[in-house]
């Protein structure tokens, strides 16, 4: 199953619900792509295994912060973990859009 697409993401955080957008594309086991949220950065070190992702992001806003992300999918939906720099892991949820 291909994470290939765009995802609309919310996060339950420390600092409140925090919405994202991931633009991801896979390439056999390798994942990049973008995340916005509400700036853009760069997805680096992603994988996927099966329907196991990971992948890294740096963030500016509203902390600067290095993002561990680790999900599964399941068709057109994502759930997963984000752990941001010495804050405890926020689960997320993710939808990929259909437009």
């Amino acid at each position: 199953m291909s994470a290939t697409g765009r995802w609309n993401a919310t996060a339950k955080t420390p600092m409140g619900e925090q919405r994202s957008t991931f633009e991801l594309k896979q390439n056999g086991t390798q994942i990049t792509g973008m995340m916005t949220s509400p700036d853009s950065a760069q997805i680096y070190e992603g994988s996927a295994k099966g329907n196991e992702l990971s992948w890294k992001v740096d963030i500016k806003t509203p902390l600067s912060l290095k993002i561990k992300v680790t999900a599964t999918i399941d068709a057109d939906t994502m759930k997963g973990k984000a752990k941001a720099g010495m804050f405890p892991a926020s689960e997320f949820t993710a939808e990929r859009s259909q437009g």
